[in-house]
């Protein structure tokens, strides 16, 4: 199906990110002209805690900006939430005139705690929600302060009162936006999936796989989704949508049907009737009970060779039990169908039951082919990798080749098959057929004995092709 991810990538939301660096911002810009009045007005305490507020903060924006969102997250909040305690203790006390203002940025962290949770579970998110909320009706419901406080002039604070609640109100409500749009978000486009797949919206990519003479063996099935107002969205965005609502027996079942229609059309085409065609299957969809019984009755339905589809898994369809799957392999593998353990290396315990598993090939992950060269450890890794596979008699296929470098060094090494974006991007059904074809004459053109050999068999397959159907 969709290419998952690659393991740096986090699958976030860029309204969230949006929202942090915002309120990064206006904290920075607040704190500023805040630390910029106060040391005008010669009050160097106040000065000296707004200046560092101003450091926190626009540490954290260029955390974010780098790409390093999860230490922002960590570093920020923890200091933050501390901070605003301090300040609301120290210096902003509240007086018979005037009420704490500062414990309203607490809500504020609170808010944008339980938004990172929501990007990610963490225990630390929901550390950060709690104390922050604690905090606030502690300093919300008290007049306590540090014994050695020294307190803003009630002057100073009958202006500061409107402006932070301002501005902790205009965050509190950029806050609720973001997180009405990331509840609302999922179930309108969960909902858009379901119908993508009964409206014909979903399509099927290729990306060939190639042995070590440069043949074109197969191809690697890609599920694109084509929506009529958003054009082409990409796997990565509606992959973890589609998990997250349960959708994925759904659109495997589709995935599995139409590899099971592309065979069937390939069937008796010359250039295309030996190819094999490799599908994804992710672990809800291959724990549904009925999963052989579909596979099957797809391979039937259309007439195809089982042993040209092949079923790619991953390690998370073992993290519960090994029996059931095992047995759901032997049984697809007894009619022909095989099996690949997609990208290898990146599990814990993938050694532990590689050897139990009946497969017939594990697929490097990209992660390692990118890195083989980048040092001996990448290397060594590699090779390690391969010559296992080898052992244990297993065709082993590396993906995510994009250079000549990497494809020397990983047929050096023993690699069977290959799969990356120097042989080929994915690309639709017929610029797949076209690329095959001229692959195909170029070899030929190569060898005279080929190119007689395969023109004379055209006419007779073509006439088996017409026949059939």
């Amino acid at each position: 199906m969709g290419r998952r991810p690659e393991a740096h990538t986090d699958r976030q939301s860029q309204r969230l990110i949006f929202a942090y660096e915002t309120a990064a911002l206006l904290t920075m810009a607040s704190s500023l002209a805040w630390a910029i009045y106060f040391l005008f007005m010669e009050r160097w305490p106040i000065a000296t805690a707004n200046t560092l507020l101003v450091a926190l903060a626009g540490g954290a924006w260029l955390l974010i900006r780098a790409g390093r969102l999860n230490t922002a997250l960590i570093v920020s909040e923890l200091s933050l939430v501390i901070f605003a305690i301090f300040y609301g203790l120290m210096f902003d006390p509240p007086s018979a005139e005037i009420p704490r203002i500062t414990h309203l940025y607490l809500l504020v962290l609170a808010m944008l705690g339980y938004l990172g949770h929501l990007r990610r579970r963490s225990v630390f998110q929901l550390a950060v929600t709690a104390v922050s909320l604690t905090a606030f009706v502690f300093l919300a419901c008290s007049t306590y302060a540090f014994p050695f406080a020294q307190a803003i002039p009630d002057e100073i604070r009958a202006t500061g009162i409107w402006v932070n609640g301002i501005l902790a109100t205009a965050m509190m409500c950029g806050g609720i936006y973001v997180l009405q749009r990331e509840f609302s978000r999922p179930k309108g486009l969960a909902l858009e999936l379901r119908n993508a797949v009964r409206n014909g919206e979903m399509e099927l990519y290729f990306q060939p796989q190639i042995d070590r003479a440069g043949t074109i063996l197969g191809a690697e099935a890609l599920i694109r989704w084509q929506h009529p107002k958003r054009g082409q969205v990409a796997p990565n965005d509606f992959i973890p949508v589609a998990e997250a609502a349960g959708l994925m027996p759904l659109i495997g079942g589709w995935v599995i049907e139409e590899a099971c229609r592309t065979l069937a059309h390939w069937r008796g085409d010359p250039a295309l009737g030996g190819l094999t065609l490799a599908v994804n299957v992710s672990a809800d969809q291959f724990q549904v009970e009925e999963f052989e019984r579909s596979v099957l009755a797809a391979v039937r339905l259309h007439g195809v060779d089982p042993s040209r589809l092949k079923i790619e898994l991953t390690e998370s369809v073992v993290v519960h039990s090994l029996a059931p799957v095992i047995a759901k392999i032997d049984n697809l593998r007894a009619a022909g169908i095989r099996f690949a353990l997609d990208d290898f290396g990146t599990g814990y315990s993938s050694l532990s039951y590689l050897r139990q598993l009946p497969l017939d090939q594990i697929k490097i992950d990209r992660s390692f082919v990118r890195d083989s060269l980048d040092s001996e450890r990448g290397t060594a890794l590699v090779k390690s990798i391969v010559h296992l596979g080898l052992d244990l008699g297993l065709v082993v296929v590396a993906e995510g080749v994009e250079t000549p470098a990497q494809h020397a060094f990983l047929s050096d090494c023993g690699c069977h098959e290959f799969q990356g974006y120097l042989f080929g991007r994915p690309m639709p059904a017929g610029a797949f057929a076209a690329h095959v074809r001229e692959a195909m004459l170029a070899a030929a053109l190569t060898a005279p004995d080929l190119l007689r050999a395969t023109l004379a068999d055209w006419p007779e397959r073509y006439a088996q092709r017409a026949e059939s159907a």
